[in-house]
């Protein structure tokens, strides 16, 4: 197996709750913010020598779930500090943003890191379309006309011009082109039908988070794997990516009892404006083609909302415990979903660095070495 150390780069310390999204920034202070800049980028370069095989940063907007309105200047940041772990962005929200500009800094970041780049493609969340005035509906032929033009940006030697639904450029050439050939894996989200279908077509690899429980998990992963038979060729487990928060600490009850804390800050505070938002736009678009999947969405994040930490091990939601319960824990992940690669989140909510720190450190010397040859 292989392990992402993943981070949302959330602000710990909103002592507001607020109720609307956009949030606003009164009286927050930047320069505790460049703080958190240095604190996380620093545990993210120290992940690669605590067992760690990859380092993830993602896209959001507008509120202090994530200070990472663009991941790729973090990536470049990484670039330059690591030299062993992948780099995953996971990743750009493609309909929102220039496909070529995408193509062009996910190339770089490949070249600078020495073919290190796992290029993310995602869909995003509905409100942040508010954010950037882009109509929900349009998201996934955004999503699948970007992914098709960025892939042929990094595979076309010769200038090429481009006349799409959403896209026009009279001519493309980018320089340089990435390291890996043919290009960079890519990585998308497969939690439904209508993306699986997409995402084997493209045989990139799958991710799944947020998981209610393994049972529909498991239905995802068949799907996906069922699909991409269908388009001629066989997914391995490194082709299925898995997400979870994940709390390590000496004893079951000292994990249980961070989760518990860094948990409530991320549930009341961080993801208060997203559901409101969510709901908004939800109503008053087609971001879901699906006609009952916005309301189960929103029906998963209210049992995962409502379940207690305990409930959340043994739904296979999280990762909790001691290095021993952990250990178990990701062994029933892999042979439950046949998953090859786990993104984790170690820093939730407002969860203090010295509990992010000794995690670390348990999951090196206790965790990777039990669990890498899975």
């Amino acid at each position: 197996m292989k392990f992402n150390f993943f981070h949302l780069m959330p602000y710990p310390d909103y002592n507001k709750l607020p109720h609307e999204w956009p949030v606003s920034t009164h009286g927050i202070d930047s320069t505790r913010i460049q703080a958190l800049y240095n604190e996380y980028i620093d545990e993210m370069v120290d992940a690669e020598n605590y067992g760690f095989d990859w380092v993830g940063c993602n896209e959001h907007h507008f509120s202090p779930y994530g200070l990472m309105s663009n991941p790729n200047l973090i990536a470049g940041a990484l670039a330059r500090q690591t030299s062993k772990a992948k780099i995953a962005i996971v990743g750009n929200l493609l309909p929102l943003l220039n496909p070529v500009r995408v193509a062009e800094e996910y190339a770089m970041i490949d070249v600078m890191s020495g073919g290190r780049l796992v290029a993310g493609f995602l869909r995003g969340i509905p409100h942040e379309y508010i954010a950037y005035n882009i109509p929900p509906s349009e998201s996934r032929s955004r999503l699948r006309e970007a992914t098709e033009l960025i892939i042929k940006c990094w595979t076309e030697d010769e200038p090429f011009g481009w006349e799409g639904e959403h896209y026009q450029f009279p001519a493309i050439s980018i320089w340089p082109k990435p390291i890996q050939k043919p290009h960079p894996r890519i990585l998308m989200s497969a939690s439904n039908a209508e993306s699986a279908e997409f995402v084997a077509k493209m045989r990139a690899i799958m991710g799944i988070t947020l998981i209610q429980d393994l049972s529909i998990a498991k239905a995802a992963v068949e799907n996906f794997k069922k699909t991409a038979r269908s388009y001629g060729w066989e997914p391995t487990p490194d082709d299925i990516l898995v997400g979870q928060q994940i709390c390590i600490a000496d004893t079951d009850e000292e994990a249980r009892h961070h989760m518990a804390a860094a948990q409530t800050y991320f549930h009341q505070t961080l993801m208060r404006p997203q559901r409101s938002a969510q709901q908004l736009v939800l109503g008053q678009s087609r971001y879901y083609t699906e006609a009952d999947a916005g309301e189960n969405f929103q029906k998963r994040l209210a049992t995962l909302r409502g379940r207690t930490v305990e409930e959340q091990i043994e739904a296979g939601s999280i990762i909790c415990g001691s290095p021993q319960s952990v250990i178990r824990q990701i062994k029933r992940l892999r042979q439950e979903l046949d998953c090859g690669l786990l993104n984790l989140t170690i820093k939730v909510g407002n969860m203090p660095g010295s509990v992010v720190r000794r995690g670390m450190e348990l999951f090196r010397d206790r965790v990777a070495p039990e669990v890498a040859g899975l």
